[in-house]
């Protein structure tokens, strides 16, 4: 059976043609709903392999849906490779970055979820104040709000500090 769709969009038209393959159809219902896994670990169980596999997955589809919605990543098409290879650096750095939160926070006995935390941490605001001078020059300071107590149980759980006073740098 041979099935063909023709597209047509205004600027061009595209044609796509396909068949079944008759020969592939029966090992095609044989398998289904199977995997297949092939490795070069000689040394695990099928179980270990599985679950390393299953693993494997379950990380990457929560990568792109912390990056979706955590991180407020959105997919970014580069026309350069470098910027490319920048993107996929910073995406895979945000990445690293949640993970070792999230094992910060097991260890902490805060759950495996750093999503609150993040929220509750994420609301310590800094403040810049700046004082003018009577030689017309300004006097800048940047300050960090000091936590509530619930804020300063997290940051103490974690084994983090806020500093009071942070420095500008100028570049």
């Amino acid at each position: 059976m041979k099935t063909r769709w023709r597209l047509n969009h205004g600027r061009g038209a595209a044609q796509v043609t396909w068949k079944k393959v008759e020969s592939r159809r029966s090992w095609s219902s044989l398998s289904e709903g199977c995997y297949l896994l092939r490795s070069n670990v000689n040394d695990w169980s099928d179980a270990e392999l599985w679950q390393a596999y299953m693993q494997s997955a379950e990380t990457v589809e929560e990568a792109f849906r912390i990056q979706k919605s955590d991180l407020r990543l959105r997919p970014i098409w580069h026309q350069k490779q470098h910027r490319v290879e920048a993107h996929v650096l910073v995406c895979f750095l945000a990445y690293v970055l949640w993970k070792t939160l999230s094992a910060m926070c097991q260890s902490a006995g805060l759950g495996d979820e750093p999503r609150k935390v993040l929220e509750e941490i994420g609301r310590i605001q800094v403040v810049d104040v700046v004082m003018p001078t009577r030689s017309g020059t300004e006097i800048r300071r940047r300050y960090v709000q000091r936590p509530t107590e619930h804020q300063a149980i997290l940051l103490h759980r974690l084994g983090l500090h806020v500093p009071t006073r942070l420095e500008m740098i100028e570049m």
